[in-house]
């Protein structure tokens, strides 16, 4: 998919981090915005900065909510026109120890990571197909999507599966006309460490001190690590990229190389022997 002036494009988390630096390159591109958001400050940031570039919309959502994300979609269309671009952005970075994990705890990260994705797809994907047009679907997943670590339990089992998700609709959407890229992000210098601590189920707040230092999102050496990675607009210009060219795949730099080697031996090494039939 080449030609992205005057489409419609619909970015959840649109207001903050990866998502505003997607708008910007998409604007810059001559698309037309829907800015999806929980944080109505943002939101108000990005409109009045996008607006003398393009034309936007914005809208409070939780991606959670099925009727409302239906709803907002309608609203979309009807101000912009009909959406061909969607960016499945919103996510979450919290979780705990295995040990300490809750279904609080599951349903909230799953419900947004996973189940944004799911609902974004589901609510736009019909329509897209409908119009034959083409369009261009763009998951946030992550490094975490493509090896684990310890700590990380929820936040990987949502983001592998995002990863899979987007594997398998690029293989059955490529014949009809839109594209998938899956966005597999290293360290960036987003805020998500702090919304998230601000935002997840408070029963994560009954761990121990060592406990909590080891949860992704309240761990201080992840802060760090991403304050020390790529920008958000560089990466916006990476999925601006991939959308133009029909990418499947976007790494935003090679820290995940060592690991997903690792873990490709690994599974290779489990295989048995070539045997005779």
């Amino acid at each position: 998919m080449t030609d992205i002036a005057n489409r419609t494009a619909f970015i959840t988390g649109g207001a903050n981090g990866i998502g505003l630096g997607i708008a910007r390159s998409l604007a810059r591109a001559g698309a037309k915005l829907a800015l999806i958001d929980l944080d109505t400050d943002a939101l108000e940031r990005a409109k009045a900065e996008l607006s003398d570039v393009t034309e936007v919309f914005t809208a409070v959502l939780d991606v959670r909510d099925r009727s409302a994300y239906s709803r907002v979609a309608d609203e979309v269309e009807a101000n912009l026109g009909p959406v061909s671009i969607l960016i499945n952005n919103a996510g979450v970075a919290g979780g705990a120890p295995a040990s300490r994990l809750t279904y609080e705890l599951w349903d909230w990260g799953m419900g947004i990571n996973l189940d944004g994705v799911i609902n974004g797809v589901q609510t736009f994907l019909p329509r897209i197909i409908e119009r034959g047009d083409g369009g261009h679907i763009v998951n946030t997943a992550s490094g975490a999507g493509l090896y684990t670590g310890p700590g990380n339990v929820l936040y990987c089992t949502a983001k592998f599966a995002v990863v899979g998700m987007s594997e398998s609709l690029n293989a059955e959407l490529e014949s009809q006309g839109v594209g998938v890229t899956v966005l597999c992000p290293g360290p960036v210098a987003t805020d998500i460490v702090a919304r998230t601590r601000a935002a997840q189920p408070k029963v994560t707040r009954s761990m121990s001190a060592e406990q909590r230092s080891t949860a992704f999102a309240n761990n201080e050496k992840v802060k760090k690590f991403l304050e020390n990675g790529a920008q958000p607009d560089a990466v916006g210009d990476m999925v601006l990229a991939a959308i133009r060219e029909n990418s499947l795949y976007i790494h935003t730099d090679r820290s995940s190389e060592k690991p997903i080697i690792a873990r490709s031996k690994a599974l290779l090494d489990a295989m048995p022997l070539n045997t005779k039939d």
